[in-house]
């Protein structure tokens, strides 16, 4: 039964949806040609702030996080090694630190590749 009424109540959830779709696609749509959407993202814009940074600055920064990922990296195996070799109690702040690492490395390389597509 109780099963029965949480289907019910996510069917409701999901149909919720639904009507919000429909009034969308009942208000008078205006018909944009696709070369016109386009010039939209094409346009020369001035240069937002975050693009506005120099080249040698972007390596500076890049730098930065590569150097501390190589110490996160550097720790983590070291309390990897503790554990393994000698025993130690560190799994809470070993895995704190893959996290910290895997983090740091995610946000390392997609900054690398937004400001330097294609090079």
């Amino acid at each position: 039964m109780r099963r029965l009424r949480s289907l019910v109540l996510l069917l409701i959830l999901f149909c919720g949806a639904a009507p919000m779709s429909g009034q969308a696609a009942s208000a008078p749509a205006q018909q944009v040609s696709p070369e016109a959407m386009i010039q939209q993202f094409v346009g020369e814009d001035e240069l937002s702030p975050q693009r506005r940074i120099e080249t040698k600055r972007k390596h500076e920064i890049l730098f930065l996080m590569g150097l501390a990922l190589l110490v996160l990296l550097l720790a983590t195996g070291g309390f990897g090694i503790a554990m393994a070799a000698f025993g130690k109690e560190v799994f809470v702040p070993h895995m704190i630190l893959a996290g910290l690492s895997l983090t740091l490395a995610i946000a390392h390389a997609v900054t690398s590749i937004v400001w330097f597509w294609p090079y």
